[in-house]
């Protein structure tokens, strides 16, 4: 008991996570300031439905596990704008329980449509998004983890702040999509790969809790959207073959386990329904393909200017600087790069939103050695001037903020 505190007591919270706190803060903001000025949609209306029925079952369709059908590229998002509205219908109906018949706030004894719920719940919208927002901020979180620990505070400081005001990491929050979720299981995925193939180096009682960890992150990966389980697990695999040395017979079986323990949460995400989880692999929604067209429109869009200035630059430090060249920043970038060209061509998907956590990261390392070179000045003047290039586009494309 006495070791369990004393690693509790090492977590601080000093400058370094206060500026990142920060920094969140201002993410969570502008989301919140986005969905103040939307109206719910059909998307919402579709998402809030179904979601509510993986957790409460009101009668689906026969043979579907919704009346939505069989979902065939993920559940997360479903389970995810589902719950909110679920959890606030049983805290309301518990406390219609003390409340005046005529001041009850649901009035039906049996089962309340969704469309109803827009009139019997407040804040409807911002329940639907909340786990959306909640999700970004902890990739948010988990990509200053990552950067902090292998680049310094600065490098950190650097990958967070152009993430959270990044446009299209906004946009995914701010809609009920299994993409933000998606984002986060593929990068939580590769780095605990790496996390896995260094402790493969010491003894084995040091692997299991990141195995479990590993089973976690693909799960939610495969949850969120099929395709994104071979997109994490490949990766992962060869990162894990470059990091493991002298224990390469050994990755895959990991990475099998890893990936089997996954697909039953997956499962576990369906209910444990056979026909609805075997309906993912009946359908094309895993299929996938390369095109050079996510990457083109990514950065020569004019709100992510900062970001696609910062890569350039990135890139010809990691061209130019060979101290820059090494497992840390070249991981991250092979990873976007390869994520980036991905299109789906069986289901809807943004496997190039993916890739931008991966970006960010390569940008922070390739910056933060540069923090460090005798030109330290220039190069600290030129970070902090392409964040604020970042900034400024970003809430320019806020609506109704700054016009």
């Amino acid at each position: 008991m006495t070791h369990r505190f004393t690693r509790l007591r090492r977590f601080r919270f000093n400058r370094p996570q206060r500026i990142a706190a920060v920094l969140l803060a201002l993410f969570l903001a502008q989301g919140l300031w986005l969905t103040s000025r939307q109206t719910l949609s059909d998307r919402d209306y579709e998402y809030a439905r179904c979601g509510r029925e993986t957790w409460e079952k009101p009668s689906p369709l026969a043979g579907y596990y919704t009346s939505c059908g069989n979902i065939h590229d993920g559940i997360a998002a479903y389970r995810a704008a589902g719950l909110p509205l679920t959890l606030n219908l049983m805290l309301e109906r518990g406390l219609d329980r003390f409340r005046k018949p005529e001041d009850r706030i649901v009035q039906e004894a049996g089962p309340v449509s969704t469309w109803e719920l827009r009139h019997q719940l407040t804040h409807v919208l911002l329940l639907l998004r909340l786990p959306f927002l909640l999700a970004g901020c902890l990739l948010g979180g988990g990509l200053w983890w990552v950067t902090r620990r292998l680049y310094g505070n600065l490098g950190g400081y650097t990958a967070l702040a152009l993430y959270c005001f990044s446009p299209s990491i906004l946009k995914a929050c701010v809609q009920p999509s299994p993409e933000i979720f998606a984002a986060l299981g593929v990068y939580a995925a590769v780095y605990t790969c790496i996390g896995v193939a260094h402790a493969m180096q010491g003894p084995r009682k040091r692997w299991r809790p990141r195995i479990v960890l590993l089973m976690v992150a693909l799960g939610l990966a495969a949850a969120a959207h099929i395709a994104a389980l071979p997109v994490a697990a490949l990766l992962g695999l060869a990162l894990m073959l470059w990091v493991a040395e002298g224990r390469r017979s050994q990755v895959l079986p990991v990475v099998l386990v890893a990936t089997i323990g996954a697909l039953l949460l997956v499962f576990a995400c369906y209910g444990f329904s056979p026909d609805a989880f075997s309906y993912i692999f009946r359908s094309s929604a895993g299929f996938l393909g390369f095109s050079a067209e996510p990457a083109r429109r990514y950065f020569l869009s004019l709100p992510n200017a900062g970001i696609a200035v910062a890569t350039a630059a990135a890139a010809l430090l990691y061209l130019g600087l060979p101290r820059t060249r090494y497992f840390g920043n070249t991981a991250p970038l092979l990873c976007a790069l390869g994520m980036i060209s991905l299109v789906m061509t069986g289901a809807p998907g943004t496997p190039s939103l993916w890739a931008v956590p991966f970006l960010l990261t390569f940008i922070g390392g390739a910056f933060a050695d540069a923090y460090e070179s005798p030109r330290s000045r220039l190069a600290l003047g030129a970070g902090a001037t392409l964040v604020g290039l970042q900034a400024a586009f970003c809430l320019l494309s806020l609506p109704g903020l700054l016009q």
